[in-house]
C-alpha cells in the first residue's frame, strides 16, 4: 500500500476537512476572534489531522502489505484466510470475516464433492468386480467352443474394464500398495500366460534376460504395468517383420532398470514427449488402432505414486523401449 494510493482513497475526506476548515475560519472571523488565536487553533487542528492520518495509514499499510506477502508466498491461494490475523480496524475486520466465511463455504462444498467422488469411485470398483464375472464366464464359454474371434473381443473388453478399475484406484494408490521385494520372473510369467493366446496367434518371439531377480515395488501394480506394456506391444506390431518382445533387468549398484522392448511400428519422434499425457493418442492411435490414450498415462501415474521413474525411447518403424527405474533399499535386506 503506497502513500499515493492512500491519499487517493481519502481524497473526499480531505475535501470535507478543507470545507469544514473554511467554514470554521469564516465563523471565527465573524465573531472577531483574534488572528493569533485563529492561527493557533488551525495549527492544532492540522497537527491532529496529520497524526490521525499517519496512524491510519501505517496500521492499514502493515496489514495489507502482510496480506499481499502471504498471498504471493502461498501456492494454494485459498488458504490465505488461515494465514492472516484479524485487523484492528473495522473495514479490515469485515474483509477478514468475509474471507473466513467464503473459505468455510468452499471447504463445505469441497467436502461434499469429495464425498460424492468417493462414493462414485466405490461404485465403479464394485461395478468392475461385478462385470468381470459374466465376462470371465463368456471367455470360458468361448474357450470351450474354441471361438477365438469372440474370445479376442472379450479379452479387449476385460482389459478396458481393468483400465477403468486401475484408473479409479490411481487417485489414491498410496492407500492400496505394499512395497516389498517381488520376483519379476514370476510376475512376467503370469502376464505371459494371461496373453498366451494372443502371443501364439501372432507368433511372437518372447525373450527374457536376467529376470530371476527381486525388485522393490508392489506386485499388483507391477503386474498391471507389465500387462499394459504387453497389450501395447501386441496392438502395435509391424507387419514387415516377425514380432519380437524382449524384457530384461539391468542391475546397477543403486538401482534396477526394467527394459521392455518390442520391434513394432515405433513412435514418431514428434509424439514421443507426449505419450504419458492424459488422452494423448498420437499418430499411431489414429492410424493403426483405436486408442484412448489412457494406458501409458495410468502407468506413469502409478510409477509416480510408487516412486519409480519411467522413460521411453523409440524409433519409428524400428522399435519401442519402455524403461522403469526401481530404487534399491538395502535397509530391508538382512
Amino acid at each position: 500500500m503506497s502513500v499515493l494510493d492512500f491519499l487517493k482513497d481519502r481524497l473526499v475526506i480531505y475535501f470535507i476537512y478543507i470545507f469544514m476548515g473554511v467554514l470554521l475560519l469564516i465563523f471565527m472571523l465573524a465573531f472577531k476572534i483574534s488572528l493569533q488565536t485563529i492561527v493557533i487553533l488551525n495549527i492544532i487542528i492540522l497537527f491532529a489531522v496529520i497524526v490521525i492520518e499517519l496512524w491510519e495509514f501505517f496500521r492499514r499499510k502493515n496489514y495489507y502489505d502482510k496480506l499481499k506477502t502471504c498471498l504471493n508466498e502461498l501456492d494454494k491461494k485459498y488458504l490465505i484466510s488461515e494465514m492472516i490475523e484479524s485487523p484492528n480496524f473495522y473495514d479490515g475486520q469485515v474483509l477478514f470475516e468475509a474471507l473466513q466465511e467464503s473459505n468455510k463455504s468452499m471447504c463445505e462444498h469441497i467436502a461434499e464433492y469429495r464425498h460424492q467422488n468417493i462414493e462414485f469411485r466405490e461404485y465403479i470398483e464394485l461395478w468392475v468386480h461385478e462385470i468381470k464375472l459374466p465376462v470371465a464366464s463368456l471367455q470360458l464359454m468361448c474357450h470351450n467352443d474354441n471361438n477365438r474371434k469372440y474370445s479376442e473381443q472379450l479379452q479387449r473388453i476385460d482389459n478396458d474394464i481393468e483400465n477403468v478399475l486401475y484408473y479409479a484406484r490411481s487417485e489414491n494408490a498410496e492407500k492400496d500398495y505394499i512395497i516389498k521385494e517381488v520376483s519379476v520372473k514370476r510376475i512376467f510369467a503370469d502376464i505371459a500366460i494371461k496373453n498366451r493366446e494372443d502371443l501364439q496367434q501372432r507368433n511372437v518371439n518372447l525373450k527374457t534376460e536376467n529376470l530371476d531377480v527381486t525388485i522393490m515395488t508392489d506386485s499388483k501394480w507391477l503386474a498391471y504395468i507389465l500387462g499394459q506394456l504387453m497389450g501395447n506391444s501386441l496392438k502395435y506390431f509391424s507387419s514387415k517383420r516377425e514380432p519380437e518382445i524382449l524384457i530384461f533387468i539391468e542391475d546397477l549398484p543403486n538401482q534396477q532398470i526394467l527394459h521392455f522392448r518390442d520391434n513394432g511400428i515405433g513412435i514418431p519422434e514428434s509424439d514421443l514427449p507426449y505419450i504419458f499425457e492424459k488422452s494423448f493418442t498420437g499418430e499411431n492411435g489414429r492410424m493403426y488402432a483405436k486408442s484412448t490414450g489412457m494406458g501409458l498415462y495410468i502407468i506413469k501415474k502409478l510409477c509416480d505414486k510408487l516412486g519409480h521413474c519411467i522413460l521411453a525411447e523409440s524409433e519409428q518403424d524400428k522399435f519401442t523401449e519402455i524403461m522403469i527405474i526401481f530404487g534399491k533399499n538395502n535397509f530391508l535386506k538382512f
